[in-house]
């Protein structure tokens, strides 16, 4: 094994766009920096952005903001959204925006999985801010459901890796989450 430093691997991830009211305005930014802080409910979400956005005001602000999911056919608008600011641009005009029950937390109808989030913490680390946000409302394109579970397959998340600074496209599933590996436990039990 070679070192290569402190080298974040955790690439690739999905490209989201993180979504808020700033000075009464919808604005939106592209992410790939989003984590799930834990599996149950209330569900908790993090966005970690560069203080210097003016997402971020907008955020303070309402106390909300929205992560939306691209597909790959809106890579262009996305990679737009992530490459102009919103103190001169309106990046919104792009897009059908809708909002959920919160009010202040701008969602793109043409993304198909847009999650709505009440802001509960923020956590600075350098020129970091990371906002925690509590998950109150999940919008999804039927279309992109088999049942009543959001299929990967038909969403065609757009995905980052920062290592190659290129767009990816998700492959095929190879296996069973919690199933693959029972071969293995009936061998050691």
């Amino acid at each position: 094994m070679k070192s290569l430093g402190p080298v974040n691997a955790l690439y690739p991830m999905p490209v989201t766009l993180v979504g808020a009211t700033v000075n009464g305005k919808p604005n939106f930014l592209a992410v790939a920096h989003v984590g799930i802080m834990n599996h149950g409910t209330p569900q908790f979400l993090s966005v970690g952005l560069n203080a210097s956005h003016y997402t971020n005001a907008g955020i303070h602000q309402n106390g909300t903001f929205s992560i939306c999911l691209p597909s790959e056919n809106l890579m262009v608008e996305t990679d737009y959204c992530g490459i102009m600011t919103g103190k001169n641009t309106d990046k919104a005009s792009l897009f059908d925006v809708f909002y959920g029950g919160l009010g202040t937390a701008p969602m793109i109808r043409e993304c198909p999985v847009c999650m709505e989030l009440k802001l509960k913490d923020v956590h600075t680390y350098g020129s970091h801010e990371i906002f925690v946000g509590e998950l109150v409302e999940t919008f999804v394109q039927e279309p992109v459901l088999t049942g009543d579970r959001i299929d990967l397959a038909k969403v065609k998340p757009l995905i980052f890796d920062m290592a190659s600074h290129n767009y990816w496209s998700l492959g095929n599933a190879v296996g069973q989450c919690w199933g693959e590996g029972k071969a293995l436990k009936k061998k050691t039990v």
